[in-house]
């Protein structure tokens, strides 16, 4: 009976949490490795890494230079705390705006 091992299951309830390894000369425990609370966590920890990364960039974005757009009576529209967009600057058209006959808005002022 010298040199025998024996394995004795550590039981929380039904679930086994863990062994003493039972040695002639030494007890040792080995916890059991949960691999669903394992799963949990690393699901949990990227959860809240995402969370965390969407936050910041929310709060890093610019906002929009056009408030509210709302339409009147007879489809006029009007764009409230709108700046005045830049005037043409020169450079080249790009080629999609070619493609579709587009220009550029430019604000001309009544006679």
């Amino acid at each position: 009976m010298t040199g025998e091992i024996t394995v004795v299951p550590v039981l929380d309830g039904d679930r086994q949490v863990g062994a003493w390894i039972v040695g002639p000369d030494s007890a040792t425990y080995r916890p059991v490795v949960d691999v669903t609370r394992l799963a949990g966590a690393a699901l949990a920890t990227a959860a809240a890494v995402t969370i965390a990364a969407t936050a910041v960039v929310a709060a890093t974005r610019r906002r929009t230079a056009i408030g509210r757009v709302t339409m009147g009576p007879g489809g006029w529209v009007s764009v409230k705390r709108a700046a005045c967009p830049p005037l043409c600057d020169g450079s080249p058209r790009p080629w999609w705006a070619r493609l579709l006959g587009a220009h550029r808005l430019v604000v001309r002022s009544r006679p």
